[in-house]
């Protein structure tokens, strides 16, 4: 074990400091001489799990190797304690290769390991060095992640997905030009929050935002709403009303759900489009109305206007500029992220014993569907708050199947391609697609990336 003393002789010498990497050695008997093996790295070895956690939370690993056999059922859910409480830690087995598809054991490394090697290590002992410096590089990409996640400039939007970084790039570009939006999507994929991010990055932040859901009120009373009235223009009108779009003046009106608005009503609201004008219900004043607006829909309205559902000119007057939200499903990366962010939105400032999700719940979102999208992971994140009986959040509080129950266990090789495939994408993320960045932000060489690249299939014209 490496003493305190050397640790500090280690860090004061000019050269870069060496990564550290635990190596909790739960076999009995003297094993591989691991820190030999591993020149490069600061080897910290512990033999117990106590000994680990104190290591964890005493100092920052990005990784960690651990050397077992045989482990009985209270070590076992030791260990699995230590995974799922300690600060994030990619984790590589080291095992006889006698005990490695044994089914306690398979388990535990398929549901808590980056990697594994099988004892002894001969020949493949020079491949663990650069499976650790891959390992440690996605957890760096990880800690970034963590430390760059806030509400975001585009009203407090999460994501760091392909699909969202390409919504984010678009809400940019719209802002800064003053035609009409048109938003589509599936129910639940935060439209209204693409239509106020695009208000706040445009010239109209300082006027108002203005939201009307147009199937949310009866077709007798969306007009009023919309337009306004003068004191007596029907039953009821006992006073002069402004309406929503006269409400949005110099700022932005969000019409959701635009889809269902009345046939008769998209005429007048064509007219507004056209003219800038408007004249409230009952009234014979004609209103100029300096007012951007943003409409959203779940429906294909090209569907709709061939089936004389929606006005073709209307269509093409909202339709100046788009965007299409994915659905969360269509979010690769984003659903951790997310679930991540609401549980620290509604347990902030409160003494919660409640500590995060256990790695199964999050298997179990990323396996979801979710037909609800963002609005039903809000929803299952807060109930499961507040009904769990457990420190960390596990599927069956979220009311979603265990990763076991709902599909077929896949196999170690193919575990381990699917973390380097995730690997590899957000290494070219982060590095805009150039592969040398990316090789030395996933710790390999270009050519060892270029590789693994052309095995999953990943080639296409990245930048050298």
């Amino acid at each position: 074990m490496i003493t305190k003393a050397e640790h500090q002789s280690r860090a004061s010498d000019n050269k870069p400091a060496p990564r550290k990497v635990l190596y909790l050695h739960l076999s009995p008997g003297k094993g591989e001489d691991i820190a030999a093996l591993l020149e490069d790295w600061l080897v910290v070895r512990v033999n117990s799990v106590q000994e680990a956690r104190a290591a964890v939370y005493d100092c920052k690993f990005q990784v960690a190797l651990v050397r077992f056999d045989e482990l009985d059922q209270e070590q076992r859910l030791a260990f699995e304690q230590l995974v799922e409480e300690a600060p994030p830690i990619n984790w590589i087995a080291l095992v006889e290769s006698e005990k490695v598809d044994k089914g306690a054991l398979s388990q535990l490394i398929h549901d808590y390991f980056f990697d594994y090697y099988t004892l002894p290590l001969g020949d493949k002992g020079r491949y663990l060095s650069a499976t650790l410096g891959h390992a440690y590089g996605l957890e760096q990409l990880r800690d970034l992640e963590y430390e760059q996640r806030r509400y975001r400039e585009e009203c407090q939007m999460v994501g760091a997905s392909p699909a969202i970084m390409l919504v984010f790039s678009q809400i940019r570009k719209v802002a800064g030009v003053d035609a009409t939006v048109l938003i589509t999507g599936s129910s639940g994929t935060g439209k209204e929050l693409i239509a106020r991010a695009i208000h706040q990055r445009s010239r109209r932040q300082m006027g108002p935002f203005v939201a009307l859901n147009c199937g949310a009120l009866p077709e007798n009373l969306v007009q009023a709403e919309l337009f306004g009235h003068e004191k007596g223009a029907f039953t009821g009108a006992h006073c002069r009303k402004i309406g929503r779009i006269e409400a949005a003046m110099g700022g932005t009106l969000f019409l959701d759900e635009i889809g269902d608005l009345p046939l008769p009503l998209q005429v007048n609201l064509l007219r507004f489009l056209q003219e800038e004008t408007i004249e409230r219900v009952g009234g014979t004043e004609t209103l100029y109305i300096d007012a951007r607006v943003i409409a959203a829909t779940h429906r294909d309205l090209k569907e709709e206007v061939k089936d004389g559902g929606f006005r073709e000119d209307l269509y093409y007057r909202l339709n100046v500029l788009s965007i299409e939200v994915p659905d969360l499903k269509e979010r690769e990366g984003d659903i951790e992220l997310l679930a991540n962010f609401f549980f620290r939105k509604f347990t902030e400032g409160q003494h919660h014993k409640v500590r995060g999700f256990s790695r199964k719940a999050i298997a179990a979102m990323n396996q979801h569907d979710w037909p609800g999208n963002v609005r039903e992971l809000i929803n299952r994140v807060r109930k499961a708050i507040v009904m769990t009986e457990n420190r960390l959040i596990t599927a069956a509080d979220l009311g979603l199947e265990s990763p076991e129950a709902s599909r077929t266990l896949p196999t170690l090789e193919q575990a381990r391609d699917q973390a380097e495939v995730q690997a590899i994408k957000r290494g070219l993320l982060h590095a805009h697609n150039n592969v040398s960045s990316a090789a030395r932000l996933l710790g390999v060489s270009r050519m060892t990336l270029y590789r693994l690249m052309e095995k999953h299939q990943l080639l296409d014209s990245k930048k050298e």
